[in-house]
């Protein structure tokens, strides 16, 4: 929901996880993502959608544009993509 929090994500845990992180940006039809309430999952930056995975494919269809990736993490072994 916020750069903040997915730059967390992104740095701490999936680098730990995969040896890389990705934060990505893109716009979600405001009409339909309402049906998903915002969940607090820490702090107040720790905000989430909880989309069921059964319902990934209806929310992929409602992203609108291009879906940006604005920043990368990669642990020591594996060196940035140019």
């Amino acid at each position: 929901m916020n750069q903040e929090y997915a730059t967390q994500i992104a740095r701490d845990w999936n680098v730990k996880d995969s040896g890389a992180g990705f934060v990505t940006r893109f716009r979600v039809n405001a009409e339909y993502v309402r049906r998903y309430p915002v969940q607090t999952v820490g702090g107040a930056i720790h905000k989430e959608l909880w989309v069921p995975a059964e319902e990934l494919d209806e929310f992929n269809r409602n992203i609108i544009g291009v879906i940006e990736v604005i920043a990368e993490f990669h642990g020591e072994h594996r060196p940035p993509a140019n």
